[in-house]
């Protein structure tokens, strides 16, 4: 455990927990009458980003945004809530945990609409990396968030170095092999 002088080194999550809620008004709808996605998504980057400078005190950008799921459309007149924290830090990087709930005025009515997980980068003036504080967990359920971001960036570079061979050359049996089955069909002068 921390003594008292290695703790400055150290923020809790509840420190730079951030709520956002925001109304949802009809120059934000979809063709489709539903939210937009894009004001889902800048939504939650704002969050990630006022949540992670908190953490690090310093400015800090998005590096990468882990599977966005729309699990519900959110309604015109819906009350959105945008719940982030710090689940995971590196030297410079931190992994911010965002639960987006929507919620019916009329009818109380609450649903779990996206969870993501945004990568954030601090940086200092010079736009440079700059290293952020520990994150002190204090609880079963931040030790749990901890451990998932940490197994999360594990499968994430396995996964970077599994996609390098999707850029491959193909040749021309493996393609057309990789081609049954599927609903393609190659144009009768295709020539590999």
């Amino acid at each position: 455990m921390l003594d008292e002088t290695q703790a400055t080194d150290f923020k809790s999550v509840s420190f730079s927990e951030t709520v956002i809620t925001e109304l949802m008004i009809p120059s934000y709808a979809n063709f489709g009458g539903k939210i937009h996605g894009g004001i889902i998504l800048s939504l939650m980057d704002k969050v990630a980003y006022v949540c992670a400078a908190k953490h690090a005190g310093n400015y800090s950008v998005t590096a990468s945004i882990d599977t966005v799921d729309f699990l519900h459309p959110v309604e015109v007149g819906d009350l959105v809530s945008l719940m982030a924290a710090v689940n995971y830090v590196g030297k410079s990087s931190m992994v911010v945990g965002i639960r987006v709930i929507s919620q019916n005025i009329k009818t109380g009515e609450v649903r779990h609409t996206n969870t993501s997980y945004f990568t954030m980068i601090a940086k200092d003036e010079q736009n440079k990396p700059v290293q952020v504080p520990g994150l002190l967990l204090e609880n079963e359920e931040q030790v749990r968030r901890f451990v998932e971001a940490k197994r999360r960036k594990e499968i994430k570079q396995a996964y970077r170095q599994e996609s390098r061979k999707i850029k491959a050359p193909v040749n021309d049996e493996h393609a057309q092999e990789m081609l049954q089955g599927e609903r393609c069909q190659l144009q009768a002068n295709y020539n590999a």
